[in-house]
């Protein structure tokens, strides 16, 4: 395997990316160090450059929201053809990543197309309009899974593989390799003792969309702090519907407990984990959950719901940190949130050894393994074959094991 395209509609330096955008490029990032071409299409923004070279991965750029689908595709075929942005272009395998909509770039690409799922949308939908999202769920849910019959999946859970075998994709051509994690950044110091803020501290590391539900872990701080009076809560990451959020927060009486701190950098981001005492995910819908993993590498324990199916694989309930609430999709409880959080917050030992059971269990988990089985998978693909189930490393510890088979 020699060349490699991936599709996506956002790159990570795009205002409104997160972890799916991480997950491909870091996935290119470690194929490129493989002495593979790695070229990454993707929409363009303000400030961005139409190309652009990061990490071992030729950024392309063009197209907004909805055109960077049919601009995509148009390159493709010039490129093949010899001429336009990607001038040349002749990949042996090519990752199209469905963020509720694929690219459908088998009807250009002239190689094995793998599809990227990272979750699906049904409840997402919504937030698009009656209309949009009404259409949108229809691709996903109806013409993709028909329009990629013989594709392989990718995906990055368990519960999302499960997801697409609901939709109708065949179980034997769906391959499940989990994020990975970076390391500490340099002087960065992993949360400990010494590092934990000296007032009982939240915090919440997100996109700041609807979807993400950070309301209830606001709400979750207004109810607490009449037996916690210092409790506070950091909001580290951005988005479109933080003004709603900082709202919210002053209408339950809590401004002075909470700090937004938008976007930061990877320093920053650490340290603000390492002093938090516990880390809430109140996410109605999550592929995975890597601020779990970023959380657990400072000893920091996740809550989150039951029925955000992704977060049933990257925390080990009970073990490294706790799912409340049903299993169905809006079956979040933020009385449950609620209580769980406090009871980490009143109870140091359980905090504790949650938290050091989380640092174990991060520890699985880099993104070299998850090139290594990305590039598997794809390799398979060159010649035809399909990859499925877990793919990840023979040795695990009895922490990754109950994971995987609970």
């Amino acid at each position: 395997m020699h060349e490699v395209l991936l599709l996506c509609w956002r790159d990570t330096g795009h205002p409104q990316g997160g972890g799916s955008e991480r997950y491909l490029e870091q996935v290119g990032t470690q194929l490129a160090a493989r002495g593979i071409k790695v070229t990454l299409r993707t929409a363009s923004y303000p400030g961005a450059p139409a190309t652009e070279y990061r990490d071992g991965i030729t950024i392309s750029r063009s197209g907004g929201r909805f055109s960077v689908y049919p601009r995509a595709l148009a390159a493709i075929a010039a490129g093949r053809l010899g001429f336009g942005s990607l001038k040349g272009l002749h990949p042996d395998a090519v990752v199209d990543t469905q963020n509720g909509i694929p690219f459908f770039s088998k009807m250009v690409a002239g190689a094995p197309v793998t599809l990227l799922v990272h979750h699906c949308h049904r409840e997402q939908w919504p937030v698009a309009g009656t209309l949009v999202g009404r259409i949108g769920w229809w691709v996903e849910s109806r013409l993709s899974p028909k329009r990629h019959s013989d594709n392989q999946y990718l995906t990055v859970s368990l519960p999302s593989a499960e997801e697409l075998v609901d939709l109708g994709v065949d179980r034997d051509r769906i391959a499940v390799v989990r994020n990975g994690a970076d390391r500490l950044p340099m002087g960065v110091d992993a949360g400990g003792s010494i590092t934990r803020a000296i007032r009982p501290t939240m915090s919440v590391l997100s996109r700041l969309v609807p979807h993400k539900q950070i309301e209830d872990a606001l709400e979750a701080v207004a109810t607490l702090r009449p037996t916690q009076p210092e409790l506070h809560l950091d909001v580290i990451g951005g988005g479109w519907w933080e003004q709603n959020l900082r709202d919210r927060a002053a209408e339950l009486g809590i401004g002075d407990a909470v700090t937004f701190h938008g976007h930061v950098d990877e320093s920053r981001k650490h340290e603000l984990l390492a002093q938090s005492w516990i880390h809430l995910m109140p996410s109605r819908k999550e592929g995975w959950g890597l601020a779990v993993i970023e959380a657990a590498q400072h000893g920091v324990p996740t809550v989150g719901y039951r029925s955000s199916k992704g977060l049933t694989d990257s925390i080990v309930d009970g073990v490294t940190g706790l799912l409340v609430g049903g299993e169905s999709v809006g079956d979040g409880d933020v009385a449950e949130l609620t209580q769980a959080a406090g009871t980490l917050l009143q109870d140091h030992e359980l905090r504790t050894v949650l938290g050091e059971k989380a640092r174990v269990w991060s520890s699985e988990f880099s993104w070299e393994q998850t090139g290594t089985g990305v590039f598997e998978v794809l390799s398979a693909t060159t010649v035809g074959q399909r990859v499925s189930g877990l793919v990840t490393s023979r040795e695990s510890n009895p922490v990754l094991v109950q994971s995987e088979h609970e």
